[in-house]
């Protein structure tokens, strides 16, 4: 045998490595997705645009900071899945803001994204057409050219952040931002709320537990350093400066957390930590037992307390749309007009009176704040 005839015989075949078996195995699909810098290049954010939400973000600060008595009100559909509906309800509400703008900074609730139990519909932008389709590209201009119509009537924008990624394509329209309760919890969410421009708050845990929320933001107001996606779509590892505008937000759990007592053990907590003794009242949710008309008469409770002159209580949010009640998603059938297809709401028109007395209580506590002791 050759020298020649024995290296071909001991060199190892030339294959390629069958990594499938190993990796990406329950991967259906990849798809391109678009990349934030290009989405804000064909969606930039006009001037004025800009300026609202700058602004709007400062007067939620100084709120948290006690520089403003006025109460912070987060309210709107408990999610977005129709455009012209959204800019109808928007032009509402900024009619109610204006009026209200003495006492209430009114911040529409723009959800575009739906923590799941198990299944479900994911929100607008995961699938924007209701059908499971997942136009994610799409969805994303789509929820990106409706935060700028509605900054353009005058509003400032709230929304949940639960996607890692989402924030990179629309959190710069965004003048405050909410972790559910179900991430409060989630070393994850808590580092992207620590690099977020705008306030924060966090829920208490499904359970009702309090303490989650305050550890979240004590985790939220520190520098962190995680791996992300940079605007131009390239991973990257990010250094936070930490977010000094987190709040708490009460949400109920296995009991209501809104009474009186319930907001005095959620500021003990948050003192024995060291942080603001302040909470935002969610009157939805397990505070009204999920049932949507009770939002009504929480709010009333709240509003009392306000009227009372507790300033502990800076926020409220309500989940409010064109018309009450909730509907299914069904392939074929047509959606009824102004109504929620995630957690019920209530109308406009039981809205209005809500507002009203939320601000009749802002005033009655600047009043007692005002008058000599």
């Amino acid at each position: 045998m050759t020298s020649a005839t024995a290296a071909q015989t001991a060199a190892p075949a030339l294959s390629t490595q069958d990594a499938t078996r190993i990796d990406d195995t329950r991967i259906g699909a990849v798809r391109p997705l678009i990349t934030p810098a290009l989405l804000q290049e064909w969606l930039p954010v006009p001037d004025p645009a800009l300026a609202l939400v700058e602004q709007s973000r400062l007067a939620i600060s100084r709120v948290l900071h006690g520089q403003d008595d006025r109460l912070v009100v987060v309210v709107g559909p408990c999610s977005i899945h129709d455009h012209d509906q959204a800019l109808e309800y928007g032009r509402w509400l900024r009619q109610q803001s204006d009026a209200l703008s003495a006492d209430l900074l009114v911040v529409m609730r723009v959800y575009f994204e739906k923590p799941r139990t198990t299944v479900g519909w994911k929100g607008y932008i995961n699938d924007p057409h209701l059908d499971g389709t997942f136009a994610i590209n799409e969805g994303l201009q789509m929820a990106r050219r409706l935060l700028l119509e509605l900054l353009a009537l005058g509003l400032p924008l709230g929304t949940e952040f639960l996607d890692l990624l989402s924030p990179q394509f629309i959190s710069d329209l965004v003048s405050w931002g909410a972790i559910g309760a179900r991430t409060t919890e989630s070393q994850s969410h808590r580092q992207l709320a620590s690099g977020l421009s705008c306030p924060v708050g966090f829920k208490n845990g499904t359970d009702g537990g309090v303490k989650v929320a305050s550890d979240a933001i004590q985790a939220a107001s520190a520098m962190h350093a995680f791996m992300g996606m940079t605007k131009m779509g390239q991973a990257a590892v990010f250094e936070t400066r930490g977010n000094q505008d987190c709040h708490v937000i009460l949400r109920g759990g296995k009991n209501p957390n809104y009474s009186a007592a319930d907001i005095a053990a959620a500021c003990a907590l948050l003192k024995a930590a060291g942080l603001r003794e302040q909470v935002m009242v969610d009157v939805s949710h397990a505070n009204s037992n999920k049932q949507y008309q009770r939002q009504i008469p929480v709010a009333h409770d709240v509003a009392q307390q306000v009227a009372a002159g507790d300033a502990r209580i800076i926020g409220v949010m309500v989940e409010s749309n064109l018309r009450e009640g909730r509907q299914d998603i069904v392939a074929g059938a047509p959606l009824a007009h102004g109504v929620s297809v995630t957690d019920a709401c209530i109308s406009i028109e039981q809205t209005l009176p809500l507002l009203q007395e939320l601000a009749q209580a802002v005033r009655s506590r600047r009043a007692l704040r005002a008058s000599p002791a």
